[in-house]
C-alpha cells in the first residue's frame, strides 16, 4: 500500500471513530490522525519531535507534561525520567496524565500484549504442539527464552506462560509458527494495532525483539494492555505470579524415561517483587520489556478503591536498579490521589467500527467467550488444569484493595462484534473480576 493511500486511510479510521465518541459520550477534544513521519530509525532521538500524533486528544500529541492541575490536584512526582508515559482510567479511558503519549519509541516486550491479543484467541489453552527446530531457529540472538526444546511436545496454556511470565522469545516463535510463521503473525498484529486505533505502532518482530523501525508508544501500548485485559486468558496470564514449566525428557538412573518441571517467575517486579521493589498494592499484571535499543519498558494496571488504572512507562533515563518500576509505582500512587479529582487531557480511543452502548443482559462481570482461548478456557484460573501455576488469589473485598491482590470486579458491559473478535467497549469500558486477593 502507498504512504499517501495508508495515510489516507488511517485518516478514515480516526475520523469515524470520532463521530462514534461524539455519539456515545460528553464531547472530548477531536481526534486527529497523525502526521506523516519518516520510518523510525533503529536509535530514536533524544527529544520527541515537533509534530506527534493527536489520536486521543489534541494535547496527547503536544511534547511535555500534560495535566490539568488545580486545587485539590496533587504535583506529579518530581523524580520521573521516563521518556515517555501514560496514567489512564483503565474502564472510563479518561487519560489523567501524559507525557510526549505519542512519541515512537521501542517498546520491547510490552509489544508481546498486541501479540497475545491478537492470537490468543486463536488456540485452545489444552492444545498440544511438538516443536521443531525450524521454530526455534529464527529467534534473535540474546533473547530472553522460558527454556524450549525442539522435538519436545507443549500445550498451548505453557506456551503462554512462557510467553508472559518469562517475556520467552522462544514460545513467541512458536506460537507464530503455529499460527501461519512469523511473517503472517506480523501481518496480523499490524492490522490488529490498526483495528485498535493504535496508529503509532510497526511491528517488525512480534516478540519485540529489537528491529529497524520497529516502535510503539506509550499510548498504543496502553491500548493494547486495556483490550487483552477484556479477555479471560490474558488476565490470568499476565497475574500469575509462578508457575511449573515442562523440561526436557530423559532417562533416569533407572532406565525410565521421565520428563520433569522447572519453576518459572514472572518477571513483572511489581507483581512478583524484588529485593528494592515492594509487590504494588493492588497490582493485576501486566507486562514489561527491557532491549539495549529500547532500554526499560512497562506497562501495569491496578486496582484501588473501586478506580482501575493503566500506567505505561517507556525508557527511563534514571539508571537505578528497577527504575521502570519505581515510576510506574509513583505514578500510580499519583493516579489514584487524582482520580475523580483532576480533569482528563485525552481519552483512550475505541476500535475502530465499534458500536453500541448497553449493557448486555444477565452480564454478570462484563466478559466474552472470545476472551477464552479458542473459546475454551473454564478452569477459572491459569494454569489450573494441573495445577501447576499460581495466580495472584482471593478477591479482595476491602476498598482500598486491602493488600497485594486486585478485584476487578465491575459489572456490566458493552459486546461489540469486529473482525477481530468481540471487545467490551468505551465509553464505559469494564474489567471483570481478575483474580482473588493473596492470602
Amino acid at each position: 500500500m502507498s504512504a499517501s493511500k495508508k495515510t489516507a486511510k488511517r485518516s478514515l479510521l480516526v475520523t469515524s471513530a470520532a463521530l462514534l465518541s461524539a455519539a456515545l459520550t460528553t464531547p472530548v477534544p477531536a481526534f486527529a490522525a497523525p502526521k506523516p513521519s519518516p520510518t523510525p530509525s533503529a536509535t530514536p532521538s533524544a527529544t520527541p519531535p515537533a509534530n506527534m500524533s493527536t489520536v486521543g486528544g489534541e494535547r496527547l500529541g503536544k511534547a511535555g507534561t500534560q495535566v490539568n492541575l488545580s486545587d485539590g490536584v496533587p504535583v506529579i512526582p518530581k523524580d520521573i525520567s521516563a521518556r515517555s508515559w501514560i496514567v489512564s482510567d483503565a474502564e472510563s479511558g479518561d487519560v489523567l496524565a501524559s507525557h510526549n503519549a505519542h512519541w515512537r519509541l521501542p517498546p520491547a516486550s510490552t509489544l508481546k500484549m498486541l501479540f497475545a491479543d491478537t492470537v490468543l484467541p486463536k488456540f485452545p489453552k489444552t492444545m498440544e504442539h511438538k516443536v521443531t527446530s525450524a521454530e526455534l531457529a529464527d529467534v534473535g540472538a540474546g533473547s530472553s527464552m522460558v527454556g524450549i526444546k525442539e522435538k519436545e511436545t507443549y500445550t498451548v496454556h505453557d506456551l503462554w506462560l512462557g510467553v508472559f511470565l518469562r517475556s520467552g522469545n522462544d514460545a513467541v516463535h512458536v506460537l507464530s509458527h503455529m499460527n501461519g510463521g512469523v511473517a503472517a503473525t506480523v501481518k496480523e498484529m499490524n492490522e490488529h494495532a490498526e483495528e485498535l486505533q493504535a496508529l503509532d505502532t510497526n511491528v517488525v518482530s512480534p516478540d519485540g525483539y529489537d528491529e529497524r523501525g520497529q516502535v510503539s508508544s506509550a499510548y498504543d501500548l496502553t491500548l493494547f494492555a486495556r483490550s487483552g485485559l477484556q479477555k479471560k486468558d490474558f488476565r490470568e496470564y499476565c497475574s500469575t505470579v509462578t508457575a511449573k514449566f515442562p523440561g526436557e525428557t530423559k532417562k533416569n538412573k533407572q532406565g525410565k524415561t521421565v520428563r520433569g518441571t522447572f519453576e518459572i517467575q514472572n518477571t513483572n517486579r511489581l507483581l512478583a517483587g524484588d529485593s528494592d521493589v515492594s509487590v504494588y498494592q493492588g497490582i493485576a499484571g501486566v507486562k514489561n520489556g527491557n532491549t539495549t535499543n529500547a532500554g526499560a519498558t512497562f506497562t501495569g494496571v491496578a486496582e484501588r478503591g473501586g478506580k482501575v488504572l493503566l500506567v505505561t512507562v517507556m525508557n527511563p533515563s534514571e539508571e537505578e536498579h528497577n527504575e521502570v518500576y519505581k515510576e510506574t509505582a509513583r505514578l500510580l500512587d499519583w493516579g489514584f490521589k487524582a482520580a475523580g479529582k483532576v480533569q482528563p487531557v485525552g481519552e483512550l480511543v475505541a476500535p475502530q467500527g465499534a458500536a453500541g452502548s448497553s449493557p448486555q443482559p444477565g452480564s454478570t462481570d462484563g466478559d466474552t467467550d472470545s476472551g477464552e482461548a479458542g473459546g475454551g478456557a473454564s478452569d477459572g484460573g491459569a494454569g489450573k488444569a494441573d495445577g501447576s501455576a499460581s495466580p495472584v488469589a482471593n478477591a479482595s473485598a476491602e476498598a482500598d484493595g486491602g493488600g497485594i491482590g486486585v478485584a476487578l470486579g465491575i459489572t456490566g458491559g458493552v459486546l461489540v462484534l469486529l473482525a477481530g473478535g468481540a471487545f467490551l467497549i468505551n465509553r464505559r469500558w469494564p474489567l471483570p473480576e481478575l483474580v482473588r486477593r493473596r492470602r
